[in-house]
């Protein structure tokens, strides 16, 4: 089965980009939010496997949004991303309920795949 993303960033032009660089390595981009209550609303709707999330959000930053979707009944898969290192971050990243971070300039399909496959 395919792996079914959400993409969260409130950057469009970084929306774009990833939805064509995941779709063409075969991932299926089912929707994309551009903060972290719209984030939250589209998880409910779209029922995504998987979420890339930005760390930096306008409305509320992207640990908040990944705890909050880890405290779901069937919570999908969180990724952070940012254009800043994952140390920058410190002990919130290694605290987080996501699975993993990304850098934004290293985004791939496998690697997300890497960071979600069981086991």
């Amino acid at each position: 089965m395919t792996l079914t993303v959400l993409i969260v960033d409130d950057h469009a032009g970084f929306r774009h980009f990833a939805r064509g660089l995941l779709e063409a390595t075969g991932l299926s981009v089912v929707g994309e939010a551009e903060d972290g209550r719209s984030a939250l609303d589209a998880v409910a709707k779209l029922r995504p496997g998987l979420v890339l999330l930005d760390v930096m959000l306008p409305d509320v930053d992207g640990f908040a949004v990944a705890d909050h979707l880890a405290a779901l009944a069937e919570p999908p898969a969180v990724v952070l991303t940012s254009s800043r290192d994952a140390r920058d971050f410190g002990e919130r990243l290694a605290r987080s309920a996501a699975r993993g971070f990304i850098r934004k300039d290293d985004l791939s399909g496998a690697a997300l795949e890497r960071l979600v496959a069981p086991g």
